[in-house]
């Protein structure tokens, strides 16, 4: 063959790869692919993706372009893969380059990665110069998100930047052969961070934080995103002074656990629960109790789950090797305020409800609370969206002008589309005070700087009294666009489904502000991306007090039983003990007769309020959704299915009205007659199952459509979505349940977004 046909067959390529490809290990697996295929050139981040020319033989060029996306490092996401041809140059060596920022960057930041098990072979081996270093990490994990600063991805904008590489971590990084080789996060105990005791630098800080714990003593403890508040979860006085110092009322606390082998002497740890557990996000993971005296009762009051995690880290891992086995492990805040991430905030914030402080010097730039995940048929239904997810890319596939959705005010996040790709935040919390409102706003100024987005369109709920919809406003320039509650929890859930639309969407929560004035919460629609209609609801009811029903459930069981019975619902009331005074009981029925400061609602989850204070539970709520959530649990007991009560359906104008009123009547003579209040709660369960179902093939009927999108806090409630997506598919339907945002108010945002961006493109 002559020199000139060999000089044919070389080529040169220009491929440029967008999604999750820094942070991950990615350029120096595209350096071992490229030189195992003998092809020269170079690869290097950019602010808009990962960048790479290959050279050589055709055929190879051919083959690296296959692979690429084939053999990708487990943790990167690739969203696009453009490719160019680009005039050969005779170059032969392969390298990495240095990295460059460019403008309109892709949403390509990685998520924080749980230790890896290798780096936690390292810690444990003596003979590791990493031996105990509770900062060891490498390509394969470590932190992220939490450290960027900005982009491109790299240690000089993280805060790592502070730490110089000493010799032998230069070599390891250098080193094509180490999986250390330009990973951005790491160090070593000569060079890296280092661990503190309350404000000191110390050697046996982890020995004195485990006596102190072992102590019955609450440390606050600076981890990835973080400070968490930590005591002995067997410990019950530890607890209880954790709850009063905090506020904590009776949430839930979540826990972390040695191994899996201790998280199995308390829960039930199915294959698919132990997959989520051991994840590289590992999440909060919502397990069944199997031995409820094993930790103390005040972890996870009345509830039949417990919030379990594994540590994450290399400093909870040794932490947890000498310390008690199983720790609560609950955000670093005051009740409904941000984590704490900064240590001198911390001093001030929690110097009152930590005995001691474990803290290290890496800064943390982005506060991240730790993910909750919970399994509905074995698969995983994300309930908040944090550490290890956010803020990974969700595809809309909208190509629009650029847009920012300031999400709702309870549970919060906000979401950044451009180019069809959405970036949501990490969980931001209740915008119920002025620290987690600012805090909002920073967040929001710290992602448009980090992805260089300057939004054009601005989408927000209609509530014009939310804390967010007001933020809304403060924006200029901008197209400000309001997007109904529900329809916004249909979009999103369209969105994670991969649906265009329209569907049918059920959308049972707390409280949204409906189109007519009125409180929805009970709403099954009819949707795309761009319109819904209200193809049924729940029957309305009085929301007396407005926000006091919320706070006191027992007002909310009033309501019904006056819907139920009359004039006789107050002597109803107080023949079944709901815990209202006379005064109060006249008090609520003057305002659902006359309407004063009484709404009118179709509220699914004030019906669960209700029903739950009629069975026995929490009349007054120290967290929301305390009462569904305890009725949950007495259902979960019982076991599902059960028989259901009686309801009612009717059609007014162009809705269906679906009523659980004869229900609310059954169970309150099930109370008089003292039956079993699990297998009522159980049988209520069944009751709203069962009518979700019909009037979802109803509306099916109508408009020929299949698939049915379950959406809105109630469907944290695993007992309901479970049972729900069972009846659709006997009747011939296809459920689809939250898959990467919650069904909650955290994938707010991404609806939002998802429908102004449609909107735009009209």
């Amino acid at each position: 063959m002559s020199m000139s046909a060999v000089a044919q067959q070389r080529t040169r390529a220009r491929l440029t790869v967008k999604g999750v490809v820094q942070g991950v290990g990615f350029r120096p697996f595209v350096y071992r692919l490229a030189n195992a295929l003998g092809l020269g050139g170079w690869v290097k981040n950019t602010s808009r993706g990962v960048v790479i020319e290959v050279e050589g033989d055709k055929s190879a060029v051919s083959e690296f372009a296959q692979r690429l996306a084939a053999e990708a490092p487990v943790l990167a996401r690739i969203l696009e893969v453009t490719s160019e041809d680009v005039q050969p140059s005779g170059i032969t060596v392969f390298a990495i380059a240095s990295s460059e920022g460019e403008a309109v960057p892709m949403p390509i930041v990685p998520a924080d990665v749980a230790v890896c098990g290798e780096c936690a072979a390292d810690v444990s081996s003596p003979d590791n110069r990493r031996y105990h270093y509770p900062f060891t990490n490498c390509t394969n994990c470590g932190p992220r998100f939490t450290i960027v600063e900005g982009l491109p991805y790299d240690r000089p904008l993280t805060t790592m930047k502070t730490f110089a590489m000493c010799r032998a971590c230069k070599e390891e990084y250098h080193n094509s052969a180490d999986r250390r080789f330009h990973a951005q996060p790491f160090a070593c105990p000569v060079c890296g961070p280092a661990l503190y005791w309350d404000g000191e630098r110390k050697d046996d800080a982890l020995a004195l934080a485990a006596r102190s714990l072992a102590a019955g003593e609450v440390v606050a403890v600076k981890g990835l995103g973080g400070y968490h508040l930590a005591c002995d979860a067997r410990g019950a006085a530890a607890l209880e002074r954790l709850r009063e110092r905090k506020g904590r009322g009776k949430k839930p606390l979540a826990v972390m656990s040695r191994d899996i082998a201790e998280v199995r002497k308390f829960c039930g740890v199915s294959e698919e629960a132990r997959a989520v557990l051991e994840s590289p996000q590992s999440p909060i993971v919502l397990l069944e109790k199997t031995a409820p005296d094993y930790l103390a009762e005040g972890v996870a009051p009345r509830l039949h789950r417990y919030g379990v995690m594994l540590p994450y880290t290399p400093l909870h891992r040794l932490l947890l090797g000498i310390s008690p086995p199983t720790l609560v492990m609950t955000s670093g805040n005051l009740s409904e305020e941000p984590i704490v991430h900064e240590d001198a905030a911390a001093r001030s914030v929690l110097g009152h409800i930590a005995d001691h402080f474990l803290s290290h010097d890496r800064p943390i730039a982005v506060p991240c609370d730790d993910s909750v995940v919970a399994l509905v048929n074995g698969k995983p239904l994300p309930l908040r969206r944090s550490r290890g997810y956010a803020p990974l890319p969700i595809e809309v596939g909208l190509r629009g002008p650029e847009t920012l959705a300031v999400g709702g005010d309870q549970k919060n996040t906000f979401c950044l589309l451009r180019d069809g790709v959405a970036v949501l935040s990490q969980h931001i919390g209740d915008l119920e005070n002025v620290e987690t409102v600012e805090y909002l706003g920073r967040a929001i100024e710290h992602f448009k700087r980090l992805f260089e987005v300057e939004p054009k369109v601005v989408a927000h709920d209609l509530h014009p009294d939310y804390a967010s919809t007001r933020m809304a406003g403060l924006f200029q320039g901008v197209r400000l666009v309001g997007v109904q509650h529900h329809h916004a929890h249909a979009a999103g859930a369209m969105v994670d489904a991969g649906l265009n639309g329209p569907v049918i969407a059920v959308a049972y929560d707390g409280t949204g502000y409906g189109t007519d004035g009125t409180i929805w919460g009970g709403e099954v629609l009819v949707a795309d991306l761009r319109r819904f209609e209200r193809a049924a609801r729940l029957a309305s009811i009085r929301l007396p007090g407005g926000e006091a029903s919320i706070r006191k459930p027992a007002r909310m069981a009033a309501a019904y039983l006056l819907a139920a019975f009359g004039e006789k619902g107050p002597q109803t009331g107080r023949e079944i003990c709901v815990p209202l005074t006379d005064i109060e009981m006249r008090v609520v029925a003057h305002q659902c007769a006359s309407g004063l400061n009484a709404p009118l609602t179709s509220s699914v989850g004030r019906l669960f309020d209700a029903v739950s204070v009629i069975l026995g539970n929490s009349p007054v709520a120290t967290y929301e959704g305390q009462a569904a959530a305890e009725m949950e649990a007495q259902a979960y007991g019982h076991g599902i299915p059960a028989e259901p009560y009686g309801f009612e359906m009717r059609r007014e104008t162009e809705a269906i009205v679906f009523d659980l009123l004869p229900a609310v009547r059954e169970i309150v003579h099930g109370v008089r007659r003292g039956h079993n209040r699990a297998e009522m709660a159980a049988r209520f369960h069944e009751t709203l199952a069962q009518c979700t179902a019909e009037v979802c093939r109803q509306v099916s009927e109508e408009t020929g459509l299949a698939d049915v999108v379950l959406c809105g806090g109630v469907f944290q409630n695993l007992v309901l979505t479970g049972r729900v997506m069972e009846l659709l598919e006997e009747k011939g339907m296809r459920g689809h349940v939250h898959d990467d945002v919650p069904p909650n108010d955290g994938g707010l945002s991404l609806g939002q977004a998802a429908v102004a961006s449609a909107l735009a493109q009209e």
